[in-house]
């Protein structure tokens, strides 16, 4: 991975993109020697599930009704 500050990467960010696209490299980009962000090739597409790398994540039930008050009752 290469890496490059931000000052430069401003200065040189449509060459870099290109770079990135036809070589596959990824870019780090710093803020006072601090990794801030990345530059890699776009891999088409968003994932298929909702839940990104987890497609086995299932939701079951209903998520969206209020709980029963008697759930969040203190132990006493």
């Amino acid at each position: 991975m290469q890496t490059i500050r931000a000052s430069e990467f401003k200065a040189k960010c449509l060459a870099l993109m290109d770079a990135a696209a036809a070589t596959g490299e990824t870019w780090v980009i710093t803020k006072n020697g601090k990794p801030v962000a990345e530059l890699r090739p776009y891999s088409g597409g968003r994932a298929a599930s909702p839940f990104g790398r987890h497609p086995t994540l299932e939701i079951r039930g209903d998520v969206i009704a209020p709980l029963e008050d008697d759930l969040w009752q203190a132990a006493g």
